[in-house]
């Protein structure tokens, strides 16, 4: 026995000095910096790095550079030369008389160039933070196969405040969380600062995040705490280097809670008082500290409307609070209370929309993609476009709680792009979602976009390889939102995997979000999930208490028909779209085929584009999105013998799951819409697996992402 692990530590030992010995288990995320699968380790000087500041910032950026630049080829490697890392103001830099001004704070220009009689690959920007974006825009155009012998890379971000929103709670769990525990071990914080903080922030910064909510929007007065915000201080001091700054959740009613007040109403000069000196002791411990984020008077939480304020009262006294030290409010416009029971999908709009022009102007409105809550597919929210005088950003889910969780592949670029690429004809033509966030349509100082986030403790930090893709979309359209998330899903396969392997991942990808809503919410359908963790397929429920939390209430279908009718006939949600939008939505001939059934109640027989009836287009797309998983499983097989062998063999377990659940989803929802209609299966129709009884007794009391 002696002999043998003597001789397995030796095979161990000899594989590291080769270079072959590497987890691939995913923690490395998009930032692998090593060869491909198969590829032969050599032996080579790593070019110099020249950086020309001892800032905080341009350190982070020389280290990645000198991490990254290692697991080039000789050739990538001698094409780049010495890489010179200096902002605009750099003596030599100004010498050349490069077009960095129009970049701004955050933008960035990387370019070969002649500086000082030798040929360099430089990266420069007005700032140390966007030096260091450029260095990650270097690695990453030459990871993803890029020419290196010519660089010439020129970006800025198109908004001010790039958010991750983490739904973590103080004891570990996370909301809707499907990666394992919350990545904040705030038990040990502020001592013990986890090395994993500072990956974290790498990969942020690598993607342009330039900010993190730390704390669930269902939030706890607690971390509000002098303790907890010790606690927050130590991680803004690990990102920091970055350029990313901390924000909290804010519970609306922390002045009852934790100040001892009679009441937490926005306009009581007392609660004003306690909101200033707690910000003021936030900003002594956290001096760049971003601002609050605000969920009231939404499932349960508290907010202004308690004391018959509004939500402009409730955002603007906390905007007060922040406003001598440069911070923001961004108050949520999910407001989910029973004051609008003829159509969910209006409230935000009927109680916001009478507010524009009525928040300060370090208050932006944060708006989520659709109108109801995150669906496989919604139509944009009716507020953009609804609210030119108000600064709004998009709220889009990362994590995927109604996608499949963690184990369907989902790629949610498509669906990012599809929000902000979605025309509201506010002001004509090409008034897209984009350009109202962007502030290029309706002029405000004050843009951003915000994701929740999908990172967890889990060593891949997102449950599964291709749910870092989502995180990864999410950073790079919300930089630039007129990326083409084809392009994006390509760079991410090429860093992730290997330039090799890239457009084939690409396209096993780009179909696989339609493919989800295919075989969950087919044309327009929405909310038909099992209550609660929303875990698998629920249109059978009734029986909860408020009318809008049964599936039930979203499709509407009985013996003649299905669909939600939002026209004039029904609830006239259209009606808050702009009117050559509302127009076209009224009719089912000019309403687009996959938003139908959110805004039509048609009958069955319904004739569609397609020559099938409504009912047999609805079990066409069931089956559809089922073979499309099958045809990713096929992909993936094909693929073996060139990704590593733990990412590959996790990815192709998961994709089991996903063949296995969205046939599940199948059959449950043909057998439910069966027992309504009371037709028969459309001619060659495979029947469900199990009567609807089955599938109606299937239970799940303990899924993921649902903490109580």
């Amino acid at each position: 026995m002696v002999r043998l692990a003597s001789r397995l530590l030796m095979f161990a030992v000899a594989c590291l000095v080769a270079g072959h010995v590497y987890a691939e288990d995913g923690y490395d995320l998009w930032l692998r910096y090593r060869a491909p699968v198969g590829a032969t380790a050599t032996h080579r000087a790593v070019p110099r790095i020249d950086a020309r500041s001892r800032s905080p910032s341009i350190i982070a950026a020389a280290d990645e550079l000198r991490r990254g630049v290692a697991g080039l080829s000789a050739a990538q490697q001698a094409a780049l030369g010495t890489i010179v890392v200096a902002t605009a103001g750099d003596p030599r830099v100004r010498a050349l008389d490069l077009r960095v001004a129009p970049l701004g704070d955050e933008g960035y220009l990387v370019r070969t160039v002649t500086l000082g009689g030798a040929r360099v690959t430089l990266v420069t920007a007005n700032s140390d933070q966007g030096a260091l974006y450029g260095s990650f825009a270097l690695l990453r155009h030459a990871y993803a196969g890029g020419d290196l012998r010519a660089v010439s890379l020129s970006s800025a971000p198109h908004v001010r405040l790039r958010i991750l929103d983490h739904w973590d709670n103080l004891d570990g769990s996370v909301e809707r969380g499907y990666a394992g525990q919350s990545l904040w071990e705030w038990w040990t914080l502020p001592d013990y600062r986890d090395p994993r903080y500072t990956d974290y922030a790498r990969a942020n910064a690598s993607i342009g995040i330039n900010g993190v909510v730390l704390n669930n929007v269902n939030s706890s007065a607690d971390s509000l705490t002098a303790r907890y915000i010790t606690k927050a201080a130590a991680l803004a001091d690990v990102f920091r280097p970055y350029g990313i700054r901390v924000y909290l959740s804010a519970r609306f009613s922390a002045p009852i809670e934790l100040g001892g007040l009679a009441s937490a109403d926005p306009l009581d000069p007392r609660v004003a008082a306690w909101w200033r000196a707690k910000t003021d002791e936030i900003y002594r411990a956290i001096p760049d500290f971003g601002g609050f984020l605000v969920k009231a008077n939404s499932e349960g939480q508290p907010g202004p409307r308690d004391y018959h304020r509004t939500h402009a009262e409730g955002a603007n006294m906390l905007a007060a609070a922040v406003r001598p030290h440069g911070g923001v409010v961004m108050w949520r416009a999910f407001v989910y209370a029973d004051t609008d029971p003829d159509d969910r999908a209006k409230q935000a709009y009927t109680e916001f929309k009478p507010l524009d022009g009525r928040f300060a102007d370090n208050v932006i409105v944060q708006v989520k993609n659709g109108a109801i809550d995150f669906q496989p597919r919604e139509p944009f929210h009716p507020l953009f476009g609804a609210m030119p005088r108000t600064a709004l950003m998009p709220e889009f889910q990362i994590t995927k709680e109604y996608l499949g969780q963690a184990t369907h592949l989902a790629y949610l670029g498509p669906l990012f792009a599809e929000t902000l690429g979605a025309d509201t004809m506010a002001q004509g033509p090409g008034s897209t979602v984009a350009r109202i966030i962007d502030g290029s349509l309706y002029p405000h100082g004050l843009t951003g976009i915000a994701g929740v986030a999908n990172v967890g403790r889990d060593r891949d930090w997102s449950g599964s390889t291709f749910n870092q893709a989502n995180w990864y979309a999410f950073g790079r359209l919300a930089w630039d939102p007129t990326l083409d998330p084809r392009a994006i899903a390509r760079e991410w396969a090429a860093m992730t995997f290997a330039p090799a392997v890239a457009d084939r991942i690409a396209a096993m990808m780009m179909p696989s979000r339609e493919a989800v809503v295919d075989y969950m919410t087919p044309l327009g359908l929405a909310h038909l999930m099992a209550t609660g963790h929303h875990y698998g397929p629920g249109p059978w429920v009734s029986d909860l208490k408020r009318p809008e939390w049964n599936p039930v209430y979203y499709h509407r279908a009985d013996r003649n028909g299905i669909g939600f009718d939002r026209t004039a006939s029904g609830s006239n949600a259209v009606a808050q779209y702009a009117a050559p939008l509302a127009r076209r939505l009224s009719d089912p001939a000019t309403t687009p085929t996959d938003e139908l059934l959110w805004f039509q109640h048609l009958r069955w027989d319904h004739a569609m584009p397609s020559g099938r009836t409504l009912w047999a287009e609805l079990v066409h797309h069931y089956d559809a999105g089922v073979a499309q998983v099958d045809v990713m499983r096929q992909q993936w097989n094909a693929l073996r013998s060139q990704i590593d062998a733990e990412r590959w063999a996790k990815t192709a377990t998961f994709l089991d799951i996903q063949a296995r659940e969205a046939a599940w989803w199948r059959d449950a929802s043909i057998a439910y819409w069966s027992s309504i209609n009371r037709m028969p299966l459309p001619a060659g129709t495979r029947p469900p697996a199990h009567d609807l009884r089955w599938y109606e007794a299937q239970r799940f009391p303990h899924a993921p992402g649902n903490p109580q």
